[in-house]
């Protein structure tokens, strides 16, 4: 008996010595956070050194192994997760433009979408009106040789389509066209004949409706007006399609200008007046097959190595800017709290995996490939805590009930971190589980069953802040994210992360999903 009772207390002893151990690793863990929190250094790479992350690009491979480095120089154990293949790659270059003649000369503000062709050196040439029927095309044929081509609509980002089966339906618009202008003659003669005023049909429209026949005219580009600030996606035309070859990549630039200074052009054109635009575009391509990755780091967990906490953000980025938001200021707080957790010296029970994951921005296609490959982690993830909705600070978190108390003990520290950026645990009823992809991540999981609860978000500082403004857009800068609110994400998230790990169980799935 006395045997037992000593094994008992000496458990007893354990178990308050590594509570102990485990609370003071998480309070150095937080005076770290504060006073040596390196997510700004870490962004500053990802964006100022590396630049815009497309995947397919050099910037984002040297990103992938940067953060590959970074992992393993912290001990994680290091993993690279094939996301897919593109046909090509590319590379973005500088690229200007300005307006020669008229009043006076003018720098153009203007984008065009990866994976567009650039220009072949300095092009300059005056600019036309794009040709809506065949009469509108054969009027300006011999003028579209060497020059600039305004095409109706406006540009969203998408590059404009240039495949065979967008040749075909531009075709089908220019026929309906041509039986609507016959409809029309008809109607304008009953209109004469019997003094009535019946309305014309409307010609049917779409953006560069004789692509094919202005590029094999001679046309330099195709430029499209656009909202400010300016949006550049890329072109689905050779990123979606397998069998695209270095070969038949696209040859006509697609310029994407300010709305403003668009309509400044068109009039002069509809003026009639002697101008010319000249542009280089230095969009650059490489040989594919070209292999893109996500990154993951672990940290093995001590008692329970094969159940999870995962803690992700994606590393690709678009390339107009430099992704200094979208999503840099998610994943550096990623990479920043495997970095807090590896040197706070905590062992943490279940094992965390830290993810930068490729290709969110074309179809969530890392984080989907992941999953693919871990089918045997699906029932083992206690939570996926995914960032990507800017640099703002966390705030709360809403949980079911049978989640509740555990969220209550792990996020009391959290109070100590920032006295101005108080954070919450709510209690939520069962969300909906989705049944289809949305716009991040987390997505992914969540269709799948497995939690991926975020965590809530506010300018609570009131720093005036407005994704909307940033995000794909040319404003997406380094200097887009706030450091003392990107610097107390990294810090929760750490702690959060931590916390969920160092449960004696995974978190419940009751009444999480509907």
């Amino acid at each position: 008996m006395k045997k037992i009772v000593l094994m008992y207390v000496a458990g007893i002893c354990m178990t308050v010595a590594t509570a102990s151990a485990q609370h003071a690793g998480v309070e150095r863990l937080i005076e770290m956070g504060k006073t040596d929190n390196q997510v700004m250094d870490h962004l500053d790479v990802l964006t100022n050194r590396f630049g815009g992350r497309p995947i397919g690009s050099d910037a984002y491979d040297n990103a992938v192994d940067w953060v590959a480095s970074k992992f393993s120089e912290w001990g994680l154990e290091v993993e690279l997760n094939e996301g897919g293949t593109l046909p090509v790659g590319f590379n973005r270059g500088p690229w200007f433009g300005r307006m020669l003649g008229g009043d006076q000369a003018m720098a153009l503000h203007f984008v065009t979408p990866s994976y567009s062709s650039g220009t072949k050196g300095l092009q300059r040439g005056p600019v036309l009106l794009e040709p809506k029927t065949r009469e509108d095309f054969e009027r300006i044929r011999g003028a579209l040789k060497g020059a600039w081509v305004l095409v109706t609509g406006r540009s969203v980002g998408w590059a404009i389509q240039h495949s065979a089966r967008a040749d075909s339906a531009r075709a089908d618009i220019i026929a309906r066209n041509v039986e609507i202008r016959g409809k029309n003659q008809a109607i304008a003669e009953n209109n004469r004949l019997k003094h009535k005023n019946d309305t014309l049909l409307t010609l049917l429209d779409e953006p560069a409706l004789f692509y094919r026949e202005m590029r094999e005219a001679g046309i330099l580009g195709i430029i499209q007006s656009a909202p400010v600030p300016l949006v550049a996606l890329y072109d689905q035309s050779v990123v979606k399609d397998s069998t695209m070859t270095f070969d038949r990549l696209p040859v006509t630039p697609d310029i994407k200008l300010d709305e403003h200074q668009f309509e400044t052009v068109r009039q002069m054109v509809l003026e009639r007046r002697v101008f010319e635009l000249e542009f280089d575009i230095r969009n650059h391509f490489k040989m594919g097959p070209v292999k893109y990755y996500s990154v993951a780091g672990k940290i093995r967990g001590s008692d329970y190595p094969d159940e999870y906490v995962m803690l992700s953000g994606h590393l690709d980025s678009h390339d107009a800017a430099t992704g200094g938001v979208d999503c840099g200021s998610g994943v550096t707080s990623v990479i920043e709290a495997a970095r807090l957790v590896a040197r706070s010296g905590i062992r943490p029970k279940r094992s965390m995996l830290f993810i930068a994951f490729a290709g969110e921005e074309y179809g969530l296609l890392g984080a989907q490939a992941w999953a693919a490959s871990h089918p045997e982690h699906w029932d083992r993830i206690s939570n996926l805590f995914n960032r990507d909705g800017g640099p703002l600070p966390p705030i709360s978190i809403s949980v079911p009930k049978a989640m509740y108390a555990d969220f209550v003990q792990i996020c009391a520290p959290l109070s100590s971190i920032h006295p101005d950026i108080p954070f919450e645990v709510k209690e939520t009823g069962p969300r909906p589980k989705p049944a289809r992809l949305s716009g991040t991540d987390a997505s992914v999981f969540a269709i799948k069953g497995i939690p991926a609860i975020t965590l809530d978000e506010d300018d609570v500082k009131g720093y005036n802040f407005h994704y909307r403004e940033i995000w794909h857009t040319e404003r997406d800068l380094y200097t887009k994210s706030i450091p003392e609110y990107q610097r107390h994400a990294a810090t929760v998230m750490a702690v959060i992360g931590l916390g969920v790990a160092n449960l004696d169980h995974l978190l419940s799935r009751e009444g999480l999903y509907q």
